[in-house]
């Protein structure tokens, strides 16, 4: 663990699908914004990233900007390393986040703070952006309690 990163280093880095669906996702998050691939026809938001809509079949798919707020939907605090470099920083909580402003849009991240503060279903969190610089640069999305 380190002081600017809530898991500690040596996890292997997040990189964009080889299909480039998540790129711009990427590009955004080192701005320090988050953006939800959402259909130019129907306007449905989705999560992750695909090539046609799942909505309307459509193919004209673009990233929209959204506020980075929303609620805890489920949670789970984890006990047990599922990798070599987590067997130090343990528990860890994991939650399933349901944006305000993207639909019912679900992202998963961690939730900031003290690893064993009770947890809620339906709490309000908002984006908090964890630079990882580097050789190659990424930013992950976490979360925490507003």
């Amino acid at each position: 663990m380190t002081d600017d990163t809530y898991l500690p280093r040596g996890l292997p880095d997040p990189v964009p699908s080889p299909e480039g669906l998540g790129t711009e996702y990427w590009a955004a998050t080192r701005n320090h914004k988050l953006v939800v691939q959402r259909c130019q026809d129907c306007r449905t938001w989705q999560w992750g990233p695909e090539i046609i809509c799942r909505s309307c079949g459509g193919e004209k798919l673009g990233y929209e900007q959204v506020s980075g707020k929303g609620t805890i939907f489920s949670w789970q605090r984890a006990w047990h390393p599922v990798h070599a470099s987590l067997k130090d920083a343990m528990p860890y909580i994991v939650v399933l986040v349901e944006l305000a402003d993207a639909g019912k849009v679900r992202m998963i991240g961690n939730l900031l703070g003290d690893r064993e503060q009770p947890v809620q279903i339906g709490v309000s969190v908002e984006a908090v952006f964890e630079d990882h610089p580097g050789d190659h640069p990424f930013t992950l999305v976490q979360w925490r309690k507003t």
